[in-house]
């Protein structure tokens, strides 16, 4: 049916105006077929050939370890795609060398694979009686050398672990105490976290208390050292005592 001016009545357009014609729905077949053998072609090539693979490995953040003995820690494997590289493995095994103490994988496209890692720096050193070890500010004993380190203050407690209290009070006072005052300091022990005493390297003992306020405690401690005495005691930098 048709109007006056031959135009179809709403009522039939309505009918089938709407409808896709059959050229226009194999179109849309077409289409979408061809974009999951897109996706499916794009994910083979990224997956199972070696267009994107590793091909070099870049380590950051380097200070006393050499990029051999990290990349030989990581074990990258070599022409592998990009993609189906475990980073957070490599990033494991990265993290058990004696001498980091934080590692970062990351994949830079096209094939490269970036290790930044951040190098533990020793605060003091640890005499077991058989063999001497640097120690971080954790209370980490992450690397054994064959005699004492210059510039370094001696740990002189029963045992340095990251889980014993005492020694997470005596590396706390050691990296947070200022640094000409650090200098001075030739041992550090405690028998417990509240009792941190700091022997200086003229023979003079600091009782340092704990491992708060260390800001204040530094300031008393300056004012006592201008007066005689061998023990100076910041341990309540409110009544510091000096014998």
């Amino acid at each position: 049916m048709r109007s006056r001016r031959g135009r179809r009545p709403p009522s039939a357009r309505a009918r089938t105006g709407t409808r896709p014609s059959r050229r226009k729905a194999l179109r849309r077949r077409w289409v979408a077929l061809l974009s999951v053998l897109t996706v499916v072609g794009l994910g083979y090539v990224l997956l199972f050939t070696p267009l994107l693979s590793v091909r070099t490995v870049e380590v950051l953040g380097l200070h006393g370890l050499s990029t051999d003995q990290v990349i030989a820690a990581a074990q990258v494997p070599e022409e592998r795609p990009m993609l189906r590289v475990d980073t957070d493995e490599i990033r494991d095994r990265v993290l058990a060398l004696p001498g980091v103490a934080t590692a970062e994988v990351s994949r830079s496209w096209p094939s490269t694979i970036e290790i930044t890692i951040t190098e533990r720096t020793a605060i003091g050193f640890f005499d077991t009686g058989e063999s001497l070890h640097l120690v971080d500010a954790s209370g980490v004993a992450f690397k054994e050398v064959p005699e004492r380190p210059e510039g370094l203050p001696e740990l002189r407690l029963p045992r340095v672990t990251p889980d014993d209290p005492t020694t997470r009070a005596v590396t706390a006072v050691l990296d947070t105490i200022p640094g000409p005052l650090r200098e001075r300091v030739v041992a550090a022990g405690a028998r417990t976290p509240g009792s941190v005493e700091l022997t200086l390297a003229d023979g003079k003992t600091v009782r340092w208390g704990d491992a708060e306020q260390t800001e204040r405690k530094a300031k008393v401690l300056a004012a006592l050292l201008t007066r005689e005495g061998d023990t100076y005691d910041v341990s309540s930098p409110e009544l510091p005592t000096v014998s």
